[in-house]
C-alpha cells in the first residue's frame, strides 16, 4: 500500500473572495520602508521601561499639520502602551541596522529592556522615547486619533520633532518577507 501525502490545506477566502494567504501574498509584493516605533513607559518599574516595535505599516499622512500614520496589531504591547501614552518616537531605520528591525520584529519576547541594552540610542527631547542613533530620521509624535480597523489600529500621530542623526544613506525596505537593499 503506497503512503497517502496530504495535500496543502486549501485557503479559505473570506466572505468577499480573498484568503488571509492570497492577501498576504499580494501585499508582500510592495516594498515598504522600516521603522523602528518606540516608546518610554513610565508606570512600569521605577525607571520606567522603554518599548519597541518594527513596523513596515508607517506612512506620512498630512503636510499641514505633520502628521504620520502607524498601524499596530491589537492587543499588542505597543497597542496598549500607546492607547495610555500620548507621545511616541519613530527611527527611520538605514540599510546597516537590520539588525534592529529584526531584534524588535521577534513574537513573544519577554523584555525590551534586554532588547535596547547595546543598541546606541538619545533620548527624545520631546517623547522621552529612545531613538536609534544612526537612523536616517527621528519624528517625536504625539498621538492624535485612534482608528479600529479590523485586527489593528491605525494610530494617527502629529510630528512635534524631527532629526537627521544618520545624515545620507539608503533606507531598509522590506519586500517578499525579507529586508533588501536598494540598489
Amino acid at each position: 500500500m503506497l503512503p497517502t501525502t496530504q495535500s496543502p490545506t486549501p485557503a479559505v477566502p473570506h466572505p468577499e473572495g480573498v484568503s488571509n494567504d492570497d492577501f498576504r501574498a499580494a501585499m508582500s509584493r510592495l516594498a515598504a520602508g522600516v521603522v523602528l516605533v518606540t516608546a518610554h513607559d513610565p508606570d512600569d518599574g521605577p525607571r520606567g521601561e522603554d518599548v519597541g516595535m518594527t513596523a513596515t505599516s508607517f506612512m506620512s499622512v498630512s503636510l499641514d499639520p505633520p502628521l504620520v500614520l502607524v498601524s499596530l496589531r491589537d492587543g499588542s504591547r505597543m497597542d496598549d502602551l500607546l492607547a495610555e501614552q500620548p507621545v511616541w518616537g519613530v527611527s527611520i531605520l538605514s540599510e546597516g541596522q537590520r539588525h534592529v528591525a529584526g531584534r524588535f520584529a521577534m513574537k513573544g519576547r519577554v523584555s525590551d529592556r534586554l532588547l535596547f541594552a547595546d543598541i546606541p540610542c538619545a533620548r527624545g527631547e520631546v517623547s522621552g522615547a529612545p531613538l536609534v542613533d544612526g537612523s536616517l530620521a527621528t519624528l517625536e509624535c504625539r498621538t492624535e486619533q485612534r482608528v479600529a480597523a479590523g485586527d489593528h489600529t491605525l494610530v494617527i500621530g502629529r510630528v512635534l520633532k524631527v532629526g537627521f542623526p544618520g545624515g545620507e544613506g539608503n533606507p531598509l525596505t522590506y519586500f517578499r518577507g525579507r529586508y533588501r537593499h536598494l540598489s
